[in-house]
């Protein structure tokens, strides 16, 4: 059986916290608080909470706009970076208009050489990420980008950023995704007491929810709700449970999360970039070098713009125990070369060393594969049945 819990209002919350949050930077913006705009994992928001200032995701989950970004940029682009470029430049994207600086990084050659002509009508610095993180050289880089970062705001700001107030933002910031985890972490029950799609809603709004201390309060009192009605003595329901890995989703991608769950599988858990990815590792508080603890919590996330990216599969492997996963689902976007050619190893690494099946689906931020994701997805969860039979 599938366990139900009375949720319907904060989902609905979550999910309409970016809509709302339009209306809350706006707010920000007139009482004079500075508007950092990012748009990937990578940027170290202890900095910008440092800095007295709000760090935003930047709209780049919708088709909208990307004839817009045809003009300028190549058909053949990741859709993610085509409708980033684009909600910037036909200013249609609030949180981008309100932004006082946009942070940009090179964690794929696509979005940097984008990022040389949306600085054209933007204010925008860029963080250059290391292209590996096993070797001093890569860290001793980071942790030199992260203190050019702090002052960059300082200067941009007119501020001045403190290793206390950086320590700060790191306990606020620690307590957050603790927060999350517990909450993203009830994917782990068997059966779920909550759907994947609103683990998926609740962690994709707590990005547009200003107010920290209030985000943390709610996902506790969420998370313990939750335990709290859920039955002791619960069984298995036998649905198969997938766990979805890949390109950063939102948007338009949400129809992969509703073919798993109008289809007869259950999503159980996230390893990417709007859930697990940049939350699992905390930073290290009892490091005194306050950059050198954010280096080294920035730099392990396991995108695949890294090579190795070993921190990827510990994460999948975990999960993939922690969650009693029975499929891996590897959703990429088009055109998206790091994670598409990494794909590959994620299949080795699921089929061989995991012994768990995996299906690859890549897919766009417009509709017209719906019918396909469909009976692909149907097919894949009709042999995680058989094989379980």
């Amino acid at each position: 059986m599938q366990i139900k819990t009375e949720l319907p209002e904060i989902v609905a919350e979550f999910d309409d916290a970016r809509r709302q949050g339009f209306i809350q930077v706006k707010e920000l913006k007139e009482q004079g608080v500075p508007v950092v705009g990012v748009y990937c994992t990578f940027m170290p928001e202890e900095i910008v909470l440092a800095a007295d200032a709000v760090q935003i995701s930047l709209c780049s989950t919708s088709d909208e706009t990307i004839s817009a970004a045809e003009e300028d940029l190549p058909r053949n682009l990741c859709p993610l970076i085509k409708s980033s470029y684009g909600f910037g430049k036909t200013d249609k994207c609030p949180f981008f208009y309100f932004s006082d600086l946009v942070v940009g990084e090179t964690t794929c050659d696509g979005k940097k050489k984008m990022y040389e002509y949306m600085e054209e009508f933007k204010p925008l610095y860029l963080m250059n990420l290391p292209n590996a993180r096993n070797s001093e050289a890569a860290f001793g880089l980071w942790k030199d980008e992260i203190i050019r970062f702090k002052e960059k705001l300082e200067s941009f700001l007119d501020v001045e950023i403190t290793e206390e107030r950086i320590q700060e933002a790191v306990r606020l910031k620690n307590r957050e995704r603790a927060a999350r985890k517990k909450f993203y972490g009830l994917g782990k029950l068997n059966p779920p007491a909550i759907e994947g799609s609103e683990i998926f809603k609740v962690m994709y709004g707590a990005n547009y929810t200003f107010e920290k201390e209030s985000l943390i309060q709610k996902l506790e009192d969420t998370t313990a709700k939750i335990i709290a009605q859920y039955p002791e003595n619960h069984q298995p329901n036998g649905k198969p449970r997938i766990l979805i890995t890949g390109s950063p989703m939102g948007g338009v991608t949400e129809k992969v999360i509703r073919a798993v769950e109008e289809n007869g599988g259950t999503i159980v858990g996230f390893e990417n970039c709007t859930v697990a990815k940049a939350v699992e590792r905390l930073v290290d508080e009892e490091n005194e070098d306050v950059y050198e603890a954010l280096a080294e919590k920035y730099i392990d996330i396991g995108c695949a713009c890294m090579s190795n990216n070993t921190s990827r599969f510990d994460l999948l492997s975990q999960m993939i125990d922690d969650y009693q996963v029975d499929g891996v689902l590897d959703m990429v976007l088009q055109s998206c070369h790091p994670y598409s050619i990494e794909a590959l190893k994620v299949r080795r690494f699921c089929q061989s060393e995991k012994n768990v099946p995996y299906l690859y689906l890549e897919t766009d931020y417009s509709t017209a594969d719906i019918e396909q994701i469909n009976t692909r997805v149907t097919a894949f969860i009709e042999m995680l049945e058989a094989r379980s039979s």
